[in-house]
């Protein structure tokens, strides 16, 4: 479709600069760690309008079990999540290149991939940020319009922001 997006056989004079192997141990234990100081940072950082002095408005009770409900939705959400994330991914390979999508998890992360060619860095780079950009402009206003409707949700958006941004540093 693209083939300016991609090349099926490295270009003549092609050196390596770099090479990181995400199914490496050492290398997923990397990057879940820097995806937990990630997360614990926006945690941290979604604290802050309460001890600026910041009134939430609660308009939400939960009695009984909706609570349990409300968290059970919430771990249903994080899966929902994960997986839009790397549709994202793939739809902007599939606009990119035309090519066949590979989809798949590790032990430490999901993923999402062109396979048997080499995208360039532009096309690479956009797929790799479309998540970061679409998601944050979602997530983040949803997160402070949670804050005025109750702090359970505000919290379960805050953490799901942050698993958001911690998996998108292994992006």
């Amino acid at each position: 479709m693209k083939e300016n997006n991609y090349c099926r056989q490295l270009p003549a004079g092609y050196t390596q600069a770099f090479y990181l192997n995400c199914k490496d141990f050492k290398v997923g234990l990397v990057f879940t760690l820097v995806s937990l100081v990630v997360m614990v940072a926006v945690m941290a950082l979604s604290a802050l309008p309460l001890l600026l002095g910041a009134q939430p408005g609660y308009m939400v009770e939960f009695e009984g079990l909706q609570a349990l409900w409300v968290m059970y939705g919430f771990m249903v959400l994080m899966l929902v999540y994960i997986v839009l994330h790397e549709l994202v991914h793939g739809i902007f390979y599939k606009a990119l290149t035309g090519e066949k999508l590979t989809f798949g998890i590790s032990w430490s992360c999901a993923f999402c991939g062109v396979p048997n060619i080499y995208t360039y860095r532009r096309t690479a780079l956009l797929s790799a940020a479309a998540p970061l950009v679409i998601f944050t402009a979602i997530m983040l206003p949803v997160q402070i319009a949670f804050f005025y409707v109750h702090p359970l949700f505000y919290w379960m958006m805050a953490f799901i922001f942050g698993i958001h941004l911690g998996g998108c540093c292994g992006d």
